[in-house]
């Protein structure tokens, strides 16, 4: 059973920045590769950003240049650096990771959600 928790969200002034973390716990081998998706009120979850198992790194358009992706893979965590906020980041955050459980004798993997952290942007 694996668990990942969200932390660093809250509210910012337009311009500032916030730092969330998600840290996975349980029982596990590794993290394959993560993502950060966001939900705002009455929108669809998009996609924000993704790392994968080497480290490579894609954004959605809407925050290339601000928004950086990264992983800790001794401490089990993927984090992202939110810099320049605007009102229409506001949205709760959640991060996704793709786990792997076991290598031996099989590879097995599986998918988590976390349960979400809210960033508000204020004007």
């Amino acid at each position: 059973q694996v668990q990942l928790v969200e932390s660093g969200g809250g509210l910012v002034q337009a311009g500032g920045s916030l730092r969330l973390s998600c840290e996975a716990s349980g029982s596990f081998a590794s993290i394959n590769f993560a993502s950060w998706y966001r939900q705002a009120p009455g929108k669809q979850r998009e996609l924000v950003a993704h790392i994968s198992s080497g480290g490579s790194t894609r954004y959605v358009e809407s925050v290339k240049g601000r928004f950086s992706i990264s992983r800790d893979n001794a401490k089990n965590t993927v984090s992202l650096q939110m810099n320049s906020l605007k009102p229409e980041d506001t949205a709760v955050y959640y991060c996704y990771a793709n786990v792997v459980l076991t290598s031996v004798p099989l590879r097995t993997e599986r998918n988590y959600w976390g349960q979400g952290t809210q960033v508000t942007v204020s004007t």
